[in-house]
């Protein structure tokens, strides 16, 4: 079964940092462009980031550019998302899915990051 599972979120001070994780299970991660996206209440679904097959090339939505970096864990068949400098309009729940425009194939759970102090 595929799948993708999310990790990482949680609560953090404005300026503070976090590393989510998008764990694939099911298929082989690198074969495929994986997305970052996050949904605030009340707010549209918002792209902020993508990583190509083979990370050849990334993406970054200018809401989160500079702050936000893409990369992969070939070994742990995994696509991280590390953000620094965390404001309150960073928090949301965080997905991962593939590709990275639609029709989407796979989306994981989400998980919440909420930045607040």
């Amino acid at each position: 079964q595929r799948q993708l599972v999310e990790s990482g979120g949680g609560l953090v001070q404005p300026g503070g940092s976090l590393r989510l994780s998008c764990t694939a299970s099911g298929f082989t991660a690198t074969a495929y462009a994986i997305g970052w996206f996050r949904q605030a209440p009340g707010k549209q679904r918002e792209g902020i980031s993508c990583i190509s097959r083979r990370e050849r090339d990334t993406f970054y939505a200018d809401s989160v550019r500079g702050r936000f970096t893409v990369s992969r864990d070939v070994a742990r068949n995994a696509v991280y998302l590390q953000m620094n400098n965390l404001q309150s309009e960073d928090t949301a729940v965080y997905y991962c899915a593939t590709p990275c425009t639609g029709p989407y194939d796979l989306w994981g759970r989400g998980t919440q990051v909420t930045v607040s102090s």
